[in-house]
């Protein structure tokens, strides 16, 4: 298996940063030769999306992906509207940003609704979505997320699902909107993951990296920096390079030691670990 030569396709995903804000991590990444960030919602709220797309274009960065749309189920018919309305707002942003890729974390189960019930109100607001993202250049990536989290935010818990819903979702469309955002430590223990990223070619709208480690020290920030884990990232990237993957591969560590840690150090090992590990 052959390592990446450079870091050309590095993306920096802002939360691997969390302490940063919008401008910090914009600057960090000029300074670190980086080209590619991957930006949250929350941190260009409070940057300003008009400011956000100025250091952008200032410092010659472009954005991987924009997270995050979704959380579609809600307990009522006028909360699910919120939730449509919301997303088509994140979709705006994201194409305003230059992006062609919202990540989408589906939603969890809301009181009064079983597992099935949340999963079809995924794919009821998908499909309602899709059409408006189609007329702004944007493609909706869904991100199926680990079981540990199916309760509170994401009940696509396997590529398969998620493979499912862009499949069925893209049926009518001769380009595919609707498509999915391979993360390493949602996907790397699922024994069909392979066969699932063959079945995905064609739609695979992201590849995030990070690592497992053991004992996982927190629910939420659990991820380690590549290499320091179980994770075979490197057979990962290589098997959505052959669907046909070659976009920026974002660097995505919710990790509490690694936001204590002075930012400009982290994106140092960052880039190290990416041409050792990845």
């Amino acid at each position: 298996m052959a390592p990446l030569s450079d870091t050309s396709r590095l993306s920096l995903n802002q939360y691997t940063t969390y302490n940063w804000t919008v401008a910090e991590a914009i600057a960090g990444c000029r300074q670190a030769g980086l080209n590619w960030i991957g930006l949250w919602r929350d941190k260009v709220a409070e940057q300003g999306l008009r400011e956000t797309v100025k250091l952008l274009s200032e410092h010659d960065l472009r954005v991987s992906s924009l997270c995050r749309g979704g959380f579609f189920p809600a307990k009522s018919e006028a909360g699910r509207k919120a939730a449509l309305d919301e997303n088509r707002r994140a979709v705006d942003e994201c194409a305003a940003l230059a992006s062609d890729t919202l990540v989408l974390v589906c939603g969890g189960i809301h009181d009064g609704h079983d597992i099935d019930g949340a999963r079809q109100m995924v794919r009821d607001g998908i499909a309602e979505l899709s059409p408006y993202a189609r007329e702004c250049g944007v493609k909706l990536g869904i991100e199926p997320l680990h079981p540990l989290y199916a309760a509170d935010r994401n009940v696509i818990v396997t590529l398969t699902q998620a493979n499912d819903f862009a499949q069925a979702l893209n049926e009518q469309s001769e380009q595919a909107t609707v498509g999915v955002v391979i993360d390493v430590f949602h996907v790397w223990w699922d024994p069909s993951i392979y066969q699932q990223i063959i079945r995905a070619e064609g739609y695979i709208f992201g590849f995030h990296v990070c690592d497992w480690i053991t004992p996982l020290p927190d629910v939420l920030k659990a991820r380690g920096m590549m290499g320091d884990g179980h994770i075979q990232i490197r057979r990962l990237r290589e098997a959505v390079e052959a669907s046909g993957y070659y976009g920026p591969i974002e660097c995505e560590i919710f990790n509490q030691a690694l936001w204590d840690s002075p930012s400009n150090e982290v994106i140092e090992l960052m880039k190290q670990r990416y041409l050792e590990v990845c």
